[in-house]
Protein backbone atom coordinates (compact mmCIF):
# COMPACT_ATOMS: atom_id res chain seq x y z
CA UNK A 1 0.00 0.00 0.00
CA UNK A 2 2.80 2.33 0.86
CA UNK A 3 4.60 1.47 -2.33
CA UNK A 4 1.46 2.20 -4.33
CA UNK A 5 1.28 5.68 -2.81
CA UNK A 6 4.86 6.30 -3.66
CA UNK A 7 4.29 5.17 -7.23
CA UNK A 8 1.25 7.43 -7.56
CA UNK A 9 3.21 10.37 -6.20
CA UNK A 10 6.05 9.65 -8.61
CA UNK A 11 3.65 9.39 -11.48
CA UNK A 12 2.10 12.74 -10.52
CA UNK A 13 5.51 14.36 -10.36
CA UNK A 14 6.43 12.82 -13.68
CA UNK A 15 3.24 14.17 -15.11
CA UNK A 16 4.10 17.61 -13.88
CA UNK A 17 7.46 17.45 -15.67
CA UNK A 18 6.05 16.00 -18.84
CA UNK A 19 2.93 18.08 -19.09
CA UNK A 20 4.68 20.92 -21.00
CA UNK A 21 6.12 18.52 -23.60
CA UNK A 22 3.48 15.79 -24.05
CA UNK A 23 0.61 15.84 -26.48
CA UNK A 24 -3.05 15.66 -25.54
CA UNK A 25 -3.23 11.86 -26.14
CA UNK A 26 -0.22 11.17 -23.92
CA UNK A 27 -1.75 13.25 -21.10
CA UNK A 28 -4.95 11.29 -21.43
CA UNK A 29 -3.08 8.00 -21.23
CA UNK A 30 -1.18 9.11 -18.12
CA UNK A 31 -4.40 10.14 -16.41
CA UNK A 32 -6.00 6.91 -17.24
CA UNK A 33 -3.02 4.97 -15.93
CA UNK A 34 -3.04 6.84 -12.68
CA UNK A 35 -6.74 6.16 -12.19
CA UNK A 36 -6.12 2.52 -12.79
CA UNK A 37 -3.33 2.30 -10.24
CA UNK A 38 -5.33 3.53 -7.43
CA UNK A 39 -8.70 4.73 -6.49
CA UNK A 40 -7.85 5.29 -2.93
CA UNK A 41 -8.11 8.38 -0.85
CA UNK A 42 -4.50 9.22 -1.55
CA UNK A 43 -5.25 9.39 -5.22
CA UNK A 44 -7.99 11.81 -4.53
CA UNK A 45 -5.57 14.06 -2.74
CA UNK A 46 -3.12 13.77 -5.52
CA UNK A 47 -5.84 14.32 -8.06
CA UNK A 48 -6.81 17.47 -6.24
CA UNK A 49 -3.24 18.55 -6.51
CA UNK A 50 -3.33 17.66 -10.17
CA UNK A 51 -6.41 19.76 -10.73
CA UNK A 52 -4.70 22.69 -9.07
CA UNK A 53 -1.72 22.10 -11.32
CA UNK A 54 -3.89 21.99 -14.40
CA UNK A 55 -5.58 25.14 -13.28
CA UNK A 56 -2.16 26.80 -12.86
CA UNK A 57 -1.05 25.37 -16.13
CA UNK A 58 -4.15 26.80 -17.81
CA UNK A 59 -3.44 30.17 -16.28
CA UNK A 60 0.18 29.83 -17.43
CA UNK A 61 -0.97 28.99 -20.92
CA UNK A 62 -3.26 31.99 -20.90
CA UNK A 63 -0.35 34.11 -19.63
CA UNK A 64 1.84 32.81 -22.45
CA UNK A 65 -0.94 33.52 -24.87
CA UNK A 66 -1.17 37.04 -23.50
CA UNK A 67 2.63 37.44 -23.68
CA UNK A 68 2.56 36.16 -27.22
CA UNK A 69 -0.27 38.54 -27.99
CA UNK A 70 1.67 41.34 -26.29
CA UNK A 71 4.75 40.38 -28.35
CA UNK A 72 2.67 40.47 -31.49
CA UNK A 73 1.25 43.83 -30.39
CA UNK A 74 4.83 45.05 -29.65
CA UNK A 75 5.96 43.76 -33.00
CA UNK A 76 3.02 45.52 -34.62
CA UNK A 77 3.82 48.67 -32.61
CA UNK A 78 7.46 48.49 -33.74
CA UNK A 79 6.24 48.08 -37.29
CA UNK A 80 3.92 51.07 -36.83
CA UNK A 81 6.81 53.00 -35.21
CA UNK A 82 9.05 52.34 -38.18
CA UNK A 83 6.21 53.35 -40.47
CA UNK A 84 5.77 56.53 -38.42
CA UNK A 85 9.54 57.20 -38.61
CA UNK A 86 9.37 56.70 -42.38
CA UNK A 87 6.37 59.00 -42.60
CA UNK A 88 8.22 61.57 -40.46
CA UNK A 89 11.29 61.40 -42.69
CA UNK A 90 9.04 61.72 -45.70
CA UNK A 91 7.31 64.70 -44.09
CA UNK A 92 10.69 66.29 -43.31
CA UNK A 93 11.82 65.73 -46.88
CA UNK A 94 8.59 67.20 -48.19
CA UNK A 95 8.94 70.13 -45.77
CA UNK A 96 12.47 70.74 -47.11
CA UNK A 97 11.16 70.59 -50.66
CA UNK A 98 8.36 72.92 -49.63
CA UNK A 99 10.94 75.44 -48.33
CA UNK A 100 12.80 75.16 -51.62
CA UNK A 101 9.53 75.73 -53.47
CA UNK A 102 8.85 78.77 -51.28
CA UNK A 103 12.36 80.17 -52.01
CA UNK A 104 11.85 79.45 -55.69
CA UNK A 105 8.50 81.24 -55.55
CA UNK A 106 10.18 84.22 -53.86
CA UNK A 107 12.86 84.28 -56.58
CA UNK A 108 10.20 84.03 -59.26
CA UNK A 109 8.30 86.87 -57.62
CA UNK A 110 11.49 89.01 -57.63
CA UNK A 111 12.07 88.11 -61.28
CA UNK A 112 8.45 88.93 -61.98
CA UNK A 113 8.89 92.34 -60.33
CA UNK A 114 11.99 92.96 -62.46
CA UNK A 115 10.11 91.89 -65.55
CA UNK A 116 7.26 94.15 -64.53
CA UNK A 117 9.70 97.04 -64.15
CA UNK A 118 11.13 96.29 -67.58
CA UNK A 119 7.62 96.07 -69.00
CA UNK A 120 6.77 99.43 -67.43
CA UNK A 121 9.95 100.93 -68.84
CA UNK A 122 9.29 99.46 -72.27
CA UNK A 123 5.72 100.71 -72.14
CA UNK A 124 7.07 104.16 -71.30
CA UNK A 125 9.53 103.95 -74.20
CA UNK A 126 6.77 102.73 -76.49
CA UNK A 127 4.59 105.66 -75.43
CA UNK A 128 7.52 108.01 -76.05
CA UNK A 129 8.17 106.44 -79.44
CA UNK A 130 4.50 106.64 -80.24
CA UNK A 131 4.62 110.32 -79.39
CA UNK A 132 7.66 110.66 -81.66
CA UNK A 133 5.84 108.77 -84.42
CA UNK A 134 2.88 111.10 -84.04
CA UNK A 135 5.21 114.08 -84.24
CA UNK A 136 6.95 112.57 -87.28
CA UNK A 137 3.55 112.04 -88.86
CA UNK A 138 2.81 115.70 -88.30
CA UNK A 139 6.30 116.54 -89.59
CA UNK A 140 5.66 114.37 -92.66
CA UNK A 141 2.63 116.49 -93.41
CA UNK A 142 4.74 119.54 -92.76
CA UNK A 143 7.52 118.17 -95.01
CA UNK A 144 5.02 117.69 -97.80
CA UNK A 145 4.14 121.35 -97.51
CA UNK A 146 7.84 122.14 -97.10
CA UNK A 147 8.67 120.29 -100.33
CA UNK A 148 6.07 122.30 -102.17
CA UNK A 149 7.47 125.51 -100.70
CA UNK A 150 10.99 124.32 -101.49
CA UNK A 151 10.05 123.66 -105.10
CA UNK A 152 8.43 127.06 -105.35
CA UNK A 153 11.49 128.60 -103.71
CA UNK A 154 13.76 126.74 -106.14
CA UNK A 155 11.84 128.16 -109.08
CA UNK A 156 12.10 131.64 -107.60
CA UNK A 157 15.79 131.01 -106.84
CA UNK A 158 16.42 130.08 -110.48
CA UNK A 159 14.70 133.25 -111.58
CA UNK A 160 16.76 135.16 -109.01
CA UNK A 161 19.99 133.61 -110.33
CA UNK A 162 19.06 134.72 -113.83
CA UNK A 163 18.43 138.19 -112.48
CA UNK A 164 21.74 138.10 -110.61
CA UNK A 165 23.60 137.09 -113.79
CA UNK A 166 22.01 139.98 -115.59
CA UNK A 167 22.80 142.24 -112.65
CA UNK A 168 26.45 141.12 -112.67
CA UNK A 169 26.68 141.88 -116.35
CA UNK A 170 25.22 145.30 -115.70
CA UNK A 171 27.58 145.79 -112.75
CA UNK A 172 30.54 144.74 -114.89
CA UNK A 173 29.47 147.19 -117.54
CA UNK A 174 29.08 149.91 -114.91
CA UNK A 175 32.45 149.02 -113.38
CA UNK A 176 34.14 149.19 -116.77
CA UNK A 177 32.59 152.57 -117.37
CA UNK A 178 33.58 153.68 -113.88
CA UNK A 179 37.10 152.47 -114.51
CA UNK A 180 37.31 154.43 -117.72
CA UNK A 181 36.03 157.50 -115.93
CA UNK A 182 38.29 156.94 -112.93
CA UNK A 183 41.30 156.40 -115.17
CA UNK A 184 41.55 160.09 -115.68
CA UNK A 185 40.13 162.15 -112.86
CA UNK A 186 41.97 160.56 -109.88
CA UNK A 187 45.19 160.34 -111.84
CA UNK A 188 44.98 163.90 -113.01
CA UNK A 189 44.01 165.03 -109.53
CA UNK A 190 46.88 163.09 -107.90
CA UNK A 191 49.41 164.28 -110.43
CA UNK A 192 48.17 167.81 -110.09
CA UNK A 193 48.36 167.72 -106.31
CA UNK A 194 51.82 166.12 -106.31
CA UNK A 195 53.06 168.50 -108.92
CA UNK A 196 51.84 171.40 -106.85
CA UNK A 197 53.58 169.92 -103.80
CA UNK A 198 56.79 169.34 -105.73
CA UNK A 199 56.68 172.79 -107.27
CA UNK A 200 56.18 174.35 -103.86
CA UNK A 201 59.12 172.38 -102.51
CA UNK A 202 61.19 173.33 -105.52
CA UNK A 203 60.30 176.97 -105.04
CA UNK A 204 61.19 176.78 -101.35
CA UNK A 205 64.44 174.91 -102.00
CA UNK A 206 67.52 176.85 -103.10
CA UNK A 207 68.63 175.88 -106.58
CA UNK A 208 72.04 174.75 -105.31
CA UNK A 209 70.40 172.03 -103.10
CA UNK A 210 68.41 170.39 -105.91
CA UNK A 211 70.70 167.51 -106.88
CA UNK A 212 70.39 165.11 -109.74
CA UNK A 213 69.39 162.29 -107.32
CA UNK A 214 66.57 164.39 -105.98
CA UNK A 215 65.38 165.20 -109.47
CA UNK A 216 65.53 161.49 -110.35
CA UNK A 217 63.45 160.58 -107.27
CA UNK A 218 60.89 163.21 -108.24
CA UNK A 219 60.82 161.79 -111.76
CA UNK A 220 60.29 158.27 -110.39
CA UNK A 221 57.42 159.43 -108.18
CA UNK A 222 55.82 161.20 -111.14
CA UNK A 223 56.23 158.02 -113.19
CA UNK A 224 54.71 155.89 -110.45
CA UNK A 225 51.60 158.00 -110.11
CA UNK A 226 51.33 158.42 -113.84
CA UNK A 227 51.39 154.63 -114.43
CA UNK A 228 48.84 153.80 -111.65
CA UNK A 229 50.70 150.92 -109.88
CA UNK A 230 48.78 147.72 -109.11
CA UNK A 231 51.20 146.45 -106.43
CA UNK A 232 53.78 147.67 -103.92
CA UNK A 233 56.75 146.84 -106.16
CA UNK A 234 57.08 150.35 -107.63
CA UNK A 235 57.39 151.83 -104.15
CA UNK A 236 60.55 149.80 -103.51
CA UNK A 237 62.16 150.90 -100.27
CA UNK A 238 59.32 153.27 -99.43
CA UNK A 239 57.03 151.21 -97.15
CA UNK A 240 53.83 152.48 -95.62
CA UNK A 241 50.36 153.20 -96.91
CA UNK A 242 50.08 153.70 -100.67
CA UNK A 243 47.28 153.80 -103.18
CA UNK A 244 47.14 151.22 -105.95
CA UNK A 245 44.66 150.47 -108.70
CA UNK A 246 43.43 146.98 -109.55
CA UNK A 247 41.08 146.05 -112.37
CA UNK A 248 37.60 145.24 -111.05
CA UNK A 249 37.85 147.22 -107.82
CA UNK A 250 39.56 150.48 -108.85
CA UNK A 251 41.73 152.49 -106.46
CA UNK A 252 42.27 151.49 -102.82
CA UNK A 253 44.93 151.93 -100.17
CA UNK A 254 47.31 149.14 -99.12
CA UNK A 255 50.03 148.73 -96.52
CA UNK A 256 53.39 148.09 -98.19
CA UNK A 257 56.17 146.31 -96.28
CA UNK A 258 59.87 146.12 -97.14
CA UNK A 259 61.34 144.92 -93.83
CA UNK A 260 60.16 141.34 -93.25
CA UNK A 261 61.09 139.70 -96.58
CA UNK A 262 62.39 142.42 -98.90
CA UNK A 263 60.63 145.21 -100.84
CA UNK A 264 57.33 145.17 -102.65
CA UNK A 265 55.06 143.19 -100.30
CA UNK A 266 51.36 144.01 -99.83
CA UNK A 267 50.09 143.19 -96.31
CA UNK A 268 46.71 141.47 -96.84
CA UNK A 269 46.10 140.50 -93.18
CA UNK A 270 47.59 141.71 -89.90
CA UNK A 271 47.12 140.72 -86.21
CA UNK A 272 49.34 142.77 -83.92
CA UNK A 273 47.24 143.62 -80.89
CA UNK A 274 43.84 141.99 -80.89
CA UNK A 275 41.95 145.28 -81.05
CA UNK A 276 39.90 144.36 -84.13
CA UNK A 277 36.89 142.00 -84.03
CA UNK A 278 37.33 139.21 -86.59
CA UNK A 279 33.88 137.70 -86.00
CA UNK A 280 32.44 139.16 -89.19
CA UNK A 281 29.90 138.07 -91.81
CA UNK A 282 30.51 137.11 -95.43
CA UNK A 283 29.87 140.59 -96.84
CA UNK A 284 32.39 142.18 -94.44
CA UNK A 285 35.12 139.63 -95.21
CA UNK A 286 34.43 140.15 -98.91
CA UNK A 287 34.87 143.92 -98.63
CA UNK A 288 37.60 143.99 -95.96
CA UNK A 289 37.74 145.65 -92.54
CA UNK A 290 40.05 147.08 -89.89
CA UNK A 291 42.70 149.77 -89.80
CA UNK A 292 45.97 149.60 -91.77
CA UNK A 293 47.93 150.75 -88.71
CA UNK A 294 46.42 148.01 -86.50
CA UNK A 295 44.58 144.73 -87.09
CA UNK A 296 42.88 144.41 -90.49
CA UNK A 297 41.80 142.08 -93.32
CA UNK A 298 42.27 143.49 -96.85
CA UNK A 299 39.16 141.83 -98.35
CA UNK A 300 38.54 138.65 -100.36
CA UNK A 301 37.46 140.42 -103.53
CA UNK A 302 40.62 142.57 -103.59
CA UNK A 303 42.76 139.45 -103.01
CA UNK A 304 40.99 137.68 -105.87
CA UNK A 305 41.48 140.63 -108.22
CA UNK A 306 45.14 140.99 -107.28
CA UNK A 307 46.04 137.30 -107.65
CA UNK A 308 44.05 136.80 -110.85
CA UNK A 309 46.09 139.31 -112.87
CA UNK A 310 49.49 137.63 -112.31
CA UNK A 311 51.27 135.01 -110.15
CA UNK A 312 51.78 136.01 -106.50
CA UNK A 313 53.77 134.50 -103.69
CA UNK A 314 52.62 134.45 -100.05
CA UNK A 315 54.79 135.20 -97.01
CA UNK A 316 53.46 134.51 -93.49
CA UNK A 317 55.19 136.13 -90.52
CA UNK A 318 54.46 134.64 -87.07
CA UNK A 319 55.51 135.66 -83.56
CA UNK A 320 54.73 133.13 -80.79
CA UNK A 321 53.71 134.13 -77.27
CA UNK A 322 57.19 133.13 -76.05
CA UNK A 323 58.81 135.52 -78.55
CA UNK A 324 59.91 132.90 -81.13
CA UNK A 325 59.70 134.12 -84.75
CA UNK A 326 58.63 131.82 -87.59
CA UNK A 327 57.84 132.18 -91.29
CA UNK A 328 56.07 130.17 -93.99
CA UNK A 329 56.39 130.92 -97.70
CA UNK A 330 54.32 129.69 -100.67
CA UNK A 331 55.25 130.38 -104.28
CA UNK A 332 51.82 130.43 -106.00
CA UNK A 333 49.18 132.07 -103.82
CA UNK A 334 45.77 132.83 -105.29
CA UNK A 335 42.08 132.59 -104.47
CA UNK A 336 39.15 131.88 -106.79
CA UNK A 337 36.24 134.21 -107.49
CA UNK A 338 33.21 134.57 -105.25
CA UNK A 339 31.11 132.08 -107.25
CA UNK A 340 33.66 129.41 -106.31
CA UNK A 341 33.82 130.50 -102.68
CA UNK A 342 37.20 132.28 -102.84
CA UNK A 343 38.87 128.85 -102.68
CA UNK A 344 42.53 128.88 -101.59
CA UNK A 345 45.59 127.78 -103.61
CA UNK A 346 49.15 127.94 -102.23
CA UNK A 347 51.87 126.35 -104.37
CA UNK A 348 55.19 125.03 -103.03
CA UNK A 349 56.17 125.55 -99.37
CA UNK A 350 59.33 126.50 -97.54
CA UNK A 351 59.83 127.89 -94.04
CA UNK A 352 61.11 127.26 -90.50
CA UNK A 353 57.76 125.97 -89.20
CA UNK A 354 55.37 123.15 -90.15
CA UNK A 355 53.31 123.39 -93.35
CA UNK A 356 50.05 123.77 -91.38
CA UNK A 357 48.42 126.08 -93.95
CA UNK A 358 48.35 123.16 -96.42
CA UNK A 359 45.34 121.81 -94.51
CA UNK A 360 43.28 124.70 -95.89
CA UNK A 361 44.31 124.36 -99.55
CA UNK A 362 41.47 124.02 -102.08
CA UNK A 363 38.95 124.86 -99.34
CA UNK A 364 36.34 127.57 -99.70
CA UNK A 365 36.31 130.53 -97.36
CA UNK A 366 33.63 130.18 -94.66
CA UNK A 367 31.88 132.59 -92.30
CA UNK A 368 29.26 131.99 -89.61
CA UNK A 369 26.42 133.21 -91.87
CA UNK A 370 27.45 131.13 -94.91
CA UNK A 371 25.41 127.90 -95.18
CA UNK A 372 27.66 125.28 -96.79
CA UNK A 373 30.21 123.49 -94.60
CA UNK A 374 32.56 120.64 -95.62
CA UNK A 375 32.79 119.35 -92.07
CA UNK A 376 29.77 118.07 -90.07
CA UNK A 377 29.28 121.30 -88.17
CA UNK A 378 30.04 124.96 -88.73
CA UNK A 379 33.66 125.66 -87.82
CA UNK A 380 33.12 129.37 -88.45
CA UNK A 381 30.46 129.39 -85.73
CA UNK A 382 32.56 127.32 -83.32
CA UNK A 383 35.64 129.49 -83.74
CA UNK A 384 33.90 132.83 -84.33
CA UNK A 385 35.76 133.98 -87.46
CA UNK A 386 36.08 133.50 -91.20
CA UNK A 387 38.74 131.17 -92.67
CA UNK A 388 39.47 128.45 -95.21
CA UNK A 389 38.23 125.69 -92.88
CA UNK A 390 38.90 121.96 -93.23
CA UNK A 391 37.76 119.94 -90.16
CA UNK A 392 38.48 122.69 -88.86
CA UNK A 393 42.12 123.87 -89.29
CA UNK A 394 45.80 123.44 -88.40
CA UNK A 395 46.72 127.04 -88.90
CA UNK A 396 44.19 129.78 -88.13
CA UNK A 397 45.34 133.39 -88.47
CA UNK A 398 41.85 134.93 -88.24
CA UNK A 399 41.02 133.14 -84.97
CA UNK A 400 39.91 134.87 -81.79
CA UNK A 401 42.93 136.69 -80.44
CA UNK A 402 44.48 134.91 -77.46
CA UNK A 403 42.35 131.77 -77.91
CA UNK A 404 42.31 130.46 -81.51
CA UNK A 405 45.18 132.44 -83.05
CA UNK A 406 47.45 129.42 -83.44
CA UNK A 407 49.60 127.27 -85.72
CA UNK A 408 49.85 123.48 -85.19
CA UNK A 409 53.02 121.41 -85.42
CA UNK A 410 53.38 117.88 -86.85
CA UNK A 411 53.73 116.49 -83.30
CA UNK A 412 50.35 117.93 -82.32
CA UNK A 413 51.66 120.76 -80.17
CA UNK A 414 50.33 124.27 -80.72
CA UNK A 415 52.18 127.52 -81.23
CA UNK A 416 50.04 130.17 -79.58
CA UNK A 417 50.59 133.44 -81.47
CA UNK A 418 50.63 137.07 -80.43
CA UNK A 419 51.39 138.42 -83.93
CA UNK A 420 50.56 137.21 -87.44
CA UNK A 421 50.91 138.84 -90.84
CA UNK A 422 50.08 137.63 -94.35
CA UNK A 423 51.90 139.39 -97.20
CA UNK A 424 51.76 138.88 -100.99
CA UNK A 425 54.04 140.06 -103.81
CA UNK A 426 54.15 139.44 -107.57
CA UNK A 427 56.44 136.48 -108.18
CA UNK A 428 59.68 137.36 -109.89
CA UNK A 429 60.20 135.66 -113.25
Amino acid sequence: MGRTKINVVLLMILKLFLVGTTTGEETYENDRHIKELSSSHTYKNVNHLHLNFLRGRSELDQSEIKEKHISEINADLMKKYHEIVGIHEKLMKEAFQLDEYKNEIIRKENDLQLCQSKVDKLESEINSQQTTINQLTLNANFLASYDECKKELSDKSNKLEICEVQLKKLNSSVIEKDEKISEYSPTIQNITEHQKTINLKLEETPPMLVTSDFREAIANLRSIYHNNPSSCLPFGEHPGVHEIKVSGVGFFEVLCDSQLAGPGWIVIQQRIGGKENFTRDWATYRKGFGSLDSDFFLGLEKMYRLTSQQQYELYIHLVAENGSIFYARYDDFKISDEDHGYALSLGKFRGNIENAMRESENRKFRTFDEGYQHYSGNCAVWHGSGWWYNDCFKGHLNGLYGRDLEWYTETGTINKLKEAKMLIRPKEE
